[in-house]
Formats: C-alpha cells, structure tokens, sequence
C-alpha cells in the first residue's frame, strides 16, 4: 500500500469513527441532562465524556496528518499574532515576550504549540513549560529528560508532537532543539 493511499484509508477511518463517538458521547451527555444520576454514577459519566472529548481531539490530530500526508490539506490562511497562538489555557503553559502578527492556519498552529508543549512538559518530566515570543522565533523551554527527542518526533512517543511538526513544517515553519530548549520559527 502507497503512503498516500494509506493516509486515504486513516482519513476515511477518523470519518468513520466520528458516528459511533458521537453516539457514546450523546448518551453520555443524555444521561447527564436528566439528572437522576447518583453521585458515583455522575462520575462515571464524566468520565466518559472526558474520554469521548479526547478522542475527538486524537482523531482530528491524526485526520490532519492524513490530509498532509495524502496532499488534501487546505490550510484556512489568516492573519494571528504569534504570542496569541503560543497562548494555553492549559496551566502548565506559560507565554512570555512579544508577538508578530504572520499569515498561517491559526488553529493548526495553536493546536501544534499546544501539543508541543504538552509533550515537553510531560516527557521532560517538568510541571511546567514557557514559551518565549520574540515575533515569529517561539522559543520552548525546559526541554528535559526525553522531550528533544520526542518532540523532534525521533522518539515517536507523541501523536500531537509528531502531527505538529508536520504541521508546522507544511505551514513552512521549521523546529530545531538548541541546548535545553526548543526553536520554532513561524
């Protein structure tokens, strides 16, 4: 099977998966709303709306690495600034310095920045992570423990890194580690 016709066959499969998440993630959000849960049985529920949540999120990751793989991806090009796209909601996230306002996919880059971070954080065993802004230059850091290789997607341990960086590469951007941190250019 050719690359391209296997991200063809993993873009068809995160379609097809969409329906029964959206089942299981609408009888969970169903049972929710009539409120005759008990408290342990709440919990439950949460749970799976968590999980439902996440998998939505790991499915339009790899959906976007399938339509880059394949030449079907259509960047929505418009103007962001770049200390915006760093910024996370995400606690462990911190932003810092001073942005540029660039043309890019806004959303693919935000969810790359976000991925990317989360990833340095986690692999680098780290509470937290800051990325400092200085126009297009995005500089990560702490890079510790595993976090250059897997974030370099060397170790390919991180779905959202490894899509990341080919987003961002797509977009014309490039990552590099430099010492304990990590580069990206926008």
């Amino acid at each position: 099977m050719t690359g391209q016709r296997f991200a063809r066959l993993v873009s068809l499969a995160c379609h097809d998966l969409r329906t029964p998440l959206a089942t299981v993630n609408g009888f969970a959000k169903t049972l929710t709303r009539a409120g005759t849960l008990g408290e342990r049985e709440s919990h439950f529920v949460d749970l799976i709306e968590a999980a439902a949540d996440q998998m939505t999120s790991l499915l339009d990751v790899l959906g976007l690495a399938a339509r880059i793989e394949s030449g079907r991806y259509e960047p929505v090009i418009g103007e962001a600034d770049t200390l915006e796209l760093a910024t996370s909601a995400d606690p462990r996230i911190a932003t810092e310095g001073t942005g540029e306002t660039i043309e890019t996919d806004a959303g693919a880059v935000r969810r790359s920045l976000e991925s990317l971070a989360r990833c340095a954080a986690l692999h680098g065993g780290v509470s937290h992570v800051t990325w400092q802004v200085a126009g297009r230059h995005l500089t990560l850091s702490p890079l510790a423990g595993d976090a250059p290789d897997v974030v370099m997607g060397e170790s390919p341990r991180d779905l959202g890194a490894l899509v990341a960086r080919l987003a961002i590469e797509h977009l014309g951007g490039s990552l590099a580690v430099e010492g304990d941190a990590l580069l990206v250019v926008l």
